[in-house]
């Protein structure tokens, strides 16, 4: 296929009034991909930059994709001929043109590699997949001649009640010669119950133009499955994650509930890990190995290294060191680093902050904009004060350090090594290493003050 110049158009100008939404269609998400990012990951078995059709909202399209595309304006949505006819200028050229539509995610990458391999070994003008299953969905149907060949495709609209009887279905992915493609649009008409121009309507053209068009059946049914309502995005979504979820298993990864286990499509997870029910990593999360995530966590765009357990806690552009601990009820925020065999214990909260390696922070604790050595003992209830009302300012706390409990760090403020800040202590100034700081009150004792105040009698 190397000197083949083979292009593919992905519809996506629909606009999706089923799904009840500001949103265009094909941007709706599924398994942490865009319906038409899962369509163009298949396309990319054949080629590195599809032409996308699009429509309404295209501004949000262009600005989600950039340059990930070549673009074709379908300003009046005139049926799927007329989309393929938008496109017609960034086909030209080429051998061949694939067309899929934006909103069927589930379907291959080999399936597309094998529809063009399919086209060019048979050397015709079109292959289309097809299926003939059981039961059949209001899908268009294959007609074919005396002679075996197919002549044309009917929607399932403008068929007949003997035509309805037909089994074998259009699935909506098509191989074309480019020329014969473009040859046969030039002559579509809007002659049918929708007035619009009909792709499929190009089998007929080609067919009276003594042209060949062939089919393969697609296999799996599940891979053509539109998605109009959300509904439908419900089971795409659950039929994707199965996939993804299946290959992780497949690789050593261990998971207690896989239906009740969500994993986006970029995520990927070392062997040995243990997931259990109700666990969500999205975006580029990186799971290391033999890593065990407790229920109810959900970690996104995040690092996690080996042997590292995090417990119904969430991680949002984080990074955790190798055999470290985290939760339960853990908030790591973006921008915070927490090192190898460390502790960020229950209702701890990090932001902008780097922990290192053996620090441990183990309950009730904010930890905003520090920067944290190795092996600290934060105490319960420390607050990291890192806001004066202007800006945000940095806490530093250096190596072996021990911060006791309710301690209150104004920043900017350092802590050198070694210090020993007692609790209680509210600290303004620069800690020398090896300090002991006692910025508390002094306790005073006023015996009998209480006698007689504030008595509430029992209720009898």
């Amino acid at each position: 296929m190397k000197d083949i110049n083979m292009k593919v158009v992905i519809m996506a100008a629909g606009e999706g009034t089923r799904m009840r939404s500001a949103l265009p269609k094909v941007l709706h998400q599924a398994a942490g991909r865009t319906l038409v990012e899962w369509v163009a990951e298949a396309a990319a078995a054949v080629t590195d930059k599809p032409v996308l059709v699009y429509g309404n909202g295209g501004d949000a399209i262009l600005e989600k994709f950039k340059d990930r595309f070549e673009y074709a304006l379908q300003a009046q949505r005139l049926g799927t001929g007329h989309a393929v006819m938008a496109a017609a200028e960034h086909i030209k050229g080429s051998d061949y043109t694939i067309v899929l539509a934006g909103d069927m995610p589930l379907v291959r990458p080999e399936t597309i590699r094998r529809l063009a391999d399919e086209a060019l070994a048979a050397d015709c003008d079109c292959m289309l997949l097809t299926a003939s299953p059981e039961k059949t969905p209001a899908y268009g149907r294959i007609v074919r001649d005396e002679a075996g060949r197919i002549c044309r495709i009917v929607e399932d609209k403008d068929a007949t009640p003997a035509q309805k009887l037909i089994k074998e279905l259009n699935i909506s992915f098509y191989c074309f010669k480019t020329p014969a493609l473009l040859e046969a649009l030039a002559q579509l008409k809007p002659e049918n119950a929708q007035h619009e121009y009909y792709l499929t309507d190009c089998i007929q053209v080609l067919y009276d133009a003594g042209k060949e068009v062939r089919s393969i059946d697609i296999g799996d049914m599940r891979e053509c499955m539109g998605v109009n309502t959300r509904v439908q995005l419900a089971e795409a979504e659950a039929a994707l994650r199965a996939r993804i979820n299946e290959k992780l298993m497949l690789a050593g990864v261990s998971m207690i509930d896989p239906a009740n286990t969500y994993i986006g499509a970029e995520v990927e997870v070392g062997q040995d890990t243990l997931i259990y029910p109700g666990v969500i990593l999205e975006g580029k999360t990186r799971i290391g190995q033999g890593c065990i995530l407790y229920q109810g966590s959900r970690i996104c765009d995040s690092i996690i290294g080996d042997n590292t357990t995090v417990e119904n806690s969430v991680l949002l552009q984080s990074e955790l060191g190798s055999h470290t601990q985290v939760g339960p009820n853990a908030y790591l925020r973006p921008g915070s680093k927490v090192g190898s065999y460390c502790r960020i214990g229950d209702f701890v909260e990090t932001k902008n902050a780097e922990i290192g390696d053996g620090t441990k922070v183990s309950h009730l604790t904010y930890v905003g904009d520090a920067r944290l050595g190795e092996d600290i003992n934060i105490g319960c209830g420390v607050v990291f004060v890192n806001y004066d009302g202007q800006q945000k300012n940095i806490t530093t706390v250096g190596d072996g350090a021990f911060i006791g409990c309710n301690t209150n760090l104004i920043s900017p403020v350092n802590v050198a090594d070694g210090a020993y800040i007692a609790a209680g202590t509210t600290v303004t100034r620069d800690v020398p290493a090896e300090a002991l700081v006692i910025g508390r009150s002094r306790q005073m004792v006023k015996e009998g003050w209480a006698k007689g105040r504030y008595h509430i009698k029992r209720k009898k």
